[in-house]
């Protein structure tokens, strides 16, 4: 029988620090197309490699406790979709 370790492992997907559009909206609980989007705009923290978009897990965890902090902070206009400010 496997140990819970092994089969968790084989539950979870593996989250890598440099992410595709695909495996970066699993990891943010969006759709790809929403991501794309928010890449484009620079809503996200995000770069192009080649003509690809990439996400590091890092930045990405960075961004959200900002956005997090903002929102907390009362400095959202909680009527908008999405904040004013584009990603550093």
């Amino acid at each position: 029988m496997r140990s819970a370790a092994v089969r968790s492992n084989l539950l979870v997907p593996e989250v890598r620090e440099v992410m595709d559009i695909r495996q970066a909206s699993d990891y943010l609980g969006i759709s790809p197309d929403t991501l794309y989007k928010y890449a484009s705009e620079g809503f996200v923290p995000a770069f192009k490699l080649g003509n690809r978009w990439r996400f590091k897990r890092s930045r990405l965890d960075e961004w959200m406790d900002r956005q997090s902090e903002q929102f907390a902070g009362g400095e959202l206009d909680p009527a908008k979709k999405k904040p004013v400010q584009p990603a550093l």
